[in-house]
């Protein structure tokens, strides 16, 4: 996930935020956000930055309602490119090297259920099958790409950004065998709880995470 930024609108740095609008996804994905703008020391109720409630479209860029917008480098970064506007009119910020990236997809359950041997086997299978599935998609992935717009009954999906999506998204699998990176757990925790004065959570959970299906399913 990254902010990406009209160079025109003034944006060089984080420290170019101030006074201008940015988009931003809502639904979980405002966490980071604000735990970033409050690193920053900067207020999102409009007198620092504007926040844009943002769909899940590049609209707000393209029509210069807001200076950045959120996006995925292997998506919305690229409808923006194809709407026409060149990478080195663009500025991005990962929120991955801005050290306020927080754990996105995964698989979550509830605790007690991991006590059921037979629902903890079909976790270990489900892992197993989507790290054979994303592997596969790895090696293979012009391959993959014409599956999913196989499967596309909408027909909104095009050849070219489905190909480019998927060796993107290889980039982020690249090394990954599907188990949690502590590390990421722990900088999600402290995202999380240093939101100001309103953070997510209070307190540290103590054992959200655990390695036992994935290497059950590693075996």
């Amino acid at each position: 996930m990254m902010l990406t930024c009209l160079k025109e609108s003034g944006v060089a740095t984080p420290a170019d935020f101030k006074g201008k609008t940015l988009g931003v996804w809502f639904g979980g994905n405002e966490y980071p956000f604000l735990n970033w703008m409050n690193k920053l020391g900067l207020k999102t109720d409009g007198s620092d930055v504007t926040v844009l409630k943002q769909g899940f479209n590049v609209d707000p860029l393209l029509q210069k309602q807001a200076a950045c917008i959120s996006t995925m480098t292997y998506n919305e970064y690229w409808q923006v490119i194809d709407a026409g506007v060149a990478p080195e009119d663009l500025v991005t910020f990962k929120y991955e090297d801005e050290g306020v990236a927080t754990l996105e997809d995964g698989l979550y359950v509830m605790e007690d259920k991991l006590a059921d041997p037979a629902f903890a086997e079909k976790m270990v299978k489900f892992v197993r099958a989507s790290m054979k599935g994303w592997k596969y998609a790895e090696a293979n992935s012009d391959e993959a790409a014409m599956i999913v717009l196989e499967n596309d009954e909408t027909g909104a999906q095009t050849e070219t950004h489905q190909k480019r999506m998927m060796g993107e998204i290889a980039k982020l699998t690249a090394g990954s065998n599907g188990a949690l990176v502590e590390a990421d757990y722990t900088r999600t925790v402290e995202a999380l709880m240093s939101g100001g004065s309103d953070p997510v959570i209070t307190k540290a959970p103590e054992g959200a995470w655990t390695h036992a299906i994935t290497d059950a399913a590693l075996k």
